[in-house]
């Protein structure tokens, strides 16, 4: 009887390999000076918006509402709802710290997976205050900020929280609809990343409608899926002045290629044009900071170093090395915030 071929040779790894290094790449970063970095800049950043699905070319009339409005010692919470799109309106928490004179500096907190905006602003799932309990991974984030002098506005994005489809939302509080939700607008031809990037840029339209806070100073921070959010939307939005990416820096090929990982983090033809840090690389020349925990599992620590790598390339390119920074810190998948929430200080607050 003859014997079956070693089936190995049937796995399509090295097909896959192949197609990494012959297929991707088109417009990665290789400018030698300033000028072929703008050009660089501007081709890329073409490419980026339509893979993403494109953008819808009209601004729709936000008409807030205000659905909350809580007082504490030091802060004000508000929850304000806003429409994003034609029959979409998205849920958005709004802190303002007290006794502050003249226009805030203004931070967009971006949550990653979880059960949403809540877990960032101090509030269990259920909606009930948190308390010392330090809820998950986004360590209440955004009550960090507010404490430090900055208005922080935190939209529920799309898929998670109170924006799962109506027939999830009584599902346990850990689920989300980022695959229904994804899977549809990609048979669309649009993905969820980049709605959730529109409504991003929507919420940064509202901060402009509030006299209390400086439309000029408005920073983003982003948690895992959040840090994508949060990178995307400062690399196609001049209005933010500087970015922290929070647990998300990488490369496509060492994360979301390597391992299962939520649908909403897949960008159709974009590694045909360039790799995660040309795309976060397009922030460049503003200010950001890399925050990244070395044990970190879902972006590990390999890929964020040949990250940091290539946007240092970018950056000295641009004339602007020191508008760069990282912090590689002790620990996993969450938010650290101890040379971040600083930083952010340092850029917006002058």
């Amino acid at each position: 009887m003859k014997r079956e071929a070693n089936s190995t040779m049937w796995n399509p790894d090295e097909y896959l390999r192949q197609l990494y290094e012959t297929r991707t790449g088109q417009l990665s970063f290789q400018a030698k000076n300033r000028s072929e970095w703008l050009e660089w800049q501007s081709a890329l950043t073409e490419k980026f918006i339509d893979s993403l699905g494109g953008f819808e070319t009209s601004k729709p009339d936000l008409q807030p509402r205000e659905l909350e409005r809580v007082e504490f010692d030091d802060y004000i919470r508000e929850r304000i709802e806003i429409t994003t799109a034609e029959s979409l309106r998205m849920p958005v928490y709004v802190l303002l710290p007290k006794g502050k004179q003249g226009k805030l500096p203004v931070v967009i907190g971006c949550h990653g997976h979880g059960y949403g905006s809540k877990a960032a602003v101090g509030l269990l799932a259920d909606g009930t205050e948190a308390g010392d309990v330090d809820p998950d991974v986004h360590h209440t984030f955004a009550l960090s900020l507010v404490k430090r002098g900055f208005a922080v506005v935190v939209p529920e994005l799309i898929g998670f929280g109170d924006r799962k489809l109506e027939n999830e939302v009584v599902v346990n509080s850990s689920t989300n609809s980022c695959f229904p939700i994804g899977v549809f607008l990609l048979m669309l031809g649009k993905t969820i990343a980049g709605v959730r990037i529109q409504e991003t840029m929507a919420a940064i339209d509202y901060v402009s409608s509030r006299s209390e806070m400086d439309a000029s100073r408005i920073g983003i921070f982003g948690l895992s899926g959040g840090g994508l959010v949060s990178a995307f939307t400062a690399a196609l939005d001049q209005r933010i002045r500087a970015a922290v990416v929070s647990c998300y820096t990488n490369t496509f090929l060492d994360s979301i290629l390597s391992m299962r990982h939520c649908v909403d983090n897949y960008i159709p033809n974009v590694l045909r044009y360039a790799e995660m840090p040309d795309l976060i690389g397009l922030i460049a020349p503003r200010p950001l900071f890399i925050e990244a925990g070395r044990e970190d599992k879902i972006f590990p620590l390999h890929g964020t170093e040949k990250a940091l790598a290539q946007l240092q390339a970018v950056y000295q390119t641009a004339g602007v090395p020191d508008s760069l920074d990282s912090d590689l810190f002790p620990g996993g998948h969450e938010v650290y915030g101890k040379h971040s929430f600083p930083w952010l200080e340092k850029q917006l607050m002058k």
